[in-house]
């Protein structure tokens, strides 16, 4: 979980919104492992860019270490758990706290996976 105690060195990169929506999206029961919480989301291709937060696997130079930016592997499937979206790639579930301003959201309803959603649900 975020360590709210040491946020401040976070502030560079997230709002107060953004720690608040990572905060809240941790403390969600999801039906799965959750690998990672997303900040300032943005879809490129079938990928996701964003900064990560409580990553489960850190990596061997620390690539997935809080508040570093990453892009996912493949984005597989697309579901919502309460309020927030979670994304499946092949090896890991990422929860979206928060999406990137004035483009995250556009670019995520563009995505294959929302799309096949879509035509699932409605």
């Amino acid at each position: 979980m975020l360590d709210t105690s040491d946020s401040g060195r976070h502030e560079r990169h997230l709002t107060d919104f953004q720690l608040k929506r990572i905060i809240c999206a941790q403390q969600w029961p999801y039906d799965s492992p959750i690998t990672g919480y997303l900040s300032d989301a943005l879809f490129v291709g079938n990928t996701c860019i964003a900064i990560v937060f409580d990553h489960s696997r850190k990596g061997p130079r620390e690539q997935f270490k809080d508040g570093n930016m990453i892009r996912t592997s493949h984005i597989l499937s697309v579901h919502k758990e309460g309020r927030f979206w979670v994304l499946t790639t092949l090896n890991s579930l990422y929860v979206i706290a928060s999406f990137k301003r004035q483009m995250g959201r556009s670019t995520f309803k563009k995505l294959d996976a929302f799309e096949r959603l879509k035509t699932c649900v409605g």
